[in-house]
């Protein structure tokens, strides 16, 4: 197949009390491959195969079309689509945000703009609703975002490699449910706290400091609305945490992340595991390194 390859990462979300506004991506790769042709031709391997369509509804081609809509430019008549996944679709790590990174960078090569990434971010985020995951994406490692006057700004934030277990329960919960469950206002008190633990989280990760971690990554504004969707999820963290785990949820769940010192990932990783075993839900479990590598196009 001529055309072009792409890889990008999964990531991780929110970090806690950082609510939409960091994102993190991990060592976890979909690999995409994408040429002009014409006709449609989709095929899917690994994750999400027997679910995402095999139309012009795949996000990757939604997220295609609309650079080239961005531009003013007719889209090619159809696509020869084949993509391998690695990230597990609803799982709270960046499974759709991959795909629109890969359709966003598919595109930029294909039309020969070569737009910039924040340029990319935007349009990107549109069809995300979001853009922490998308932002970890398209530029690798930790990355602040925030919206100013409507558009997306990103900041990447240098950390040194850590170390994470991820445990994903065979519970379905989507990001709709999520954001519905929380609250349309909150406590002054409760905000104000977020905001002095998102500073800590920021900093204990520039440090690699996964003690300080520990007890910056505690939330109130989303967290305890989205725990009560997953049966043993808060259990979970909290034998983490006492087990010398940093954890939180993975975005909006169902995933819990827990970074980690050398050498604790088995105990952390168990911890996280019992609370569901006890209730009789199987686990997936990953160990992951951050990366500082983005989401990157090449020529097939």
């Amino acid at each position: 197949m001529n055309g072009l390859r792409i890889l990008a990462p999964a990531s991780t979300a929110n970090l806690g009390p950082a609510f939409d506004c960091l994102g993190l991506a991990l060592d976890l790769w979909n690999e995409t491959q994408i040429a002009i042709s014409e006709e449609s031709q989709i095929d899917i391997q690994g994750e999400g195969s027997d679910e995402l369509p095999r139309d012009e509804s795949n996000l990757v081609i939604r997220a295609a079309r609309a650079v080239y809509h961005h531009l003013g430019e007719p889209p090619p008549a159809g696509w020869h689509l084949r993509a391998h996944n690695r990230i597990a679709l609803g799982s709270g790590l960046g499974s759709s945000a991959s795909a629109t990174a890969s359709g966003l960078l598919a595109a930029n090569r294909l039309t020969g703009v070569q737009l910039a990434l924040g340029e990319l971010l935007h349009i990107g985020a549109t069809i995300e609703g979001h853009a922490d995951n998308l932002a970890a994406a398209l530029y690798g490692g930790l990355v602040l975002v925030n919206q100013i006057h409507g558009k997306w700004l990103a900041q990447p934030v240098d950390i040194p490699p850590l170390s994470c277990v991820v445990a994903l329960p065979d519970i379905n919960i989507s990001t709709q449910q999520a954001r519905a469950a929380l609250p349309a206002q909150v406590a002054l008190a409760e905000a104000v706290a977020n905001i002095g633990h998102s500073l800590a989280v920021l900093e204990a990760l520039r440090a690699g400091d996964i003690a300080a971690l520990a007890n910056a990554v505690q939330d109130r504004l989303h967290q305890p609305y989205r725990l009560a969707l997953i049966p043993g999820a808060e259990e979970a963290l909290r034998a983490a945490q006492a087990a010398g785990g940093a954890a939180a949820l993975s975005g909006a769940g169902p995933s819990l992340i827990a970074f980690v010192e050398e050498g604790r990932e088995k105990a952390v990783s168990e911890a996280l595991r019992a609370p569901f075993a006890e209730r009789g839900v199987s686990v997936r479990h990953y160990r992951l390194m951050t990366t500082a590598k983005a989401a990157a196009v090449s020529e097939d």
